[in-house]
């Protein structure tokens, strides 16, 4: 493989590709839905939270627009939800997936740039990566809001990581990993050259496979090897 196909921009996810989630996502919802009202045990708790399930990866505020029909709702729902998830931050609820930060390091030691991207909001984010001591970690951050609000399964994230790094001179020069079935189709979308699920999160091998993961890995940490045993 020449140089020039070289895979030079790689673009992660956070929770459950390279930080842990640990059930926060689904703790901080059911705070949420409480507070519209939605107790939990109740079969409508069931059914919202199964949607979440299915939808990990989306942007937070869109999956409460769909739970929760008006744009007020939505809006106090997503609120209590950064709340109740920064507070589990603050408790010191939040780790990396083993050797994240190392595949991050190494990926960028081998003249690659890495883009960390998120359903969540930018505060969540940024509490997240203050937690982790990881704000300088990454060539640049983003999240739904930074690209106009259209978070995963679009591919507006990978594709503003393209614009904004310069890294890449076309999409098949870029990677995504994330855990879930949205990042499988928002770096099939991309067109990225490398899709590759990992199985720290949400989803499994089947779920993303069938959403167009080029490849399976156990963790981000295979990530370095896999683009090198394929010359990428």
């Amino acid at each position: 493989m020449s140089d020039k196909h070289r895979v030079r921009l790689i673009v992660l996810d956070m929770a459950g590709t390279t930080v842990l989630d640990g059930g926060l996502v689904e703790r901080a919802f059911s705070a949420a839905a409480l507070r519209l009202g939605v107790e939990p045990g109740t079969p409508d708790h069931a059914g919202k939270l199964d949607y979440v399930r299915t939808t990990m990866g989306e942007s937070k505020i869109s999956v409460f627009r769909h739970l929760f029909g008006t744009e007020d709702k939505a809006r106090l729902a997503n609120a209590a939800f950064e709340t109740a998830y920064g507070e589990l931050i603050d408790a010191g609820h939040v780790a990396p997936v083993p050797g994240a930060r190392e595949t991050i390091e190494q990926l960028r030691s081998e003249d690659r740039r890495v883009v960390l991207t998120t359903g969540f909001a930018r505060v969540t984010q940024e509490a997240i990566l203050a937690a982790l001591g990881w704000q300088e970690v990454a060539d640049l951050t983003l999240c739904p809001a930074d690209v106009g609000g259209r978070g995963r399964p679009y591919p507006d994230m990978v594709l503003a990581a393209l614009l904004r790094t310069r890294a890449a001179d076309a999409v098949r020069e870029i990677a995504v990993a994330g855990d879930t079935s949205y990042d499988m189709l928002s770096g099939e979308r991309a067109g990225a050259r490398v899709v590759a699920g990992v199985l720290t999160g949400a989803h499994d091998r089947a779920q993303l496979l069938a959403r167009g993961a080029t490849h399976v890995l156990g963790s981000v940490a295979e990530l370095p090897d896999l683009l090198a045993g394929e010359g990428l």
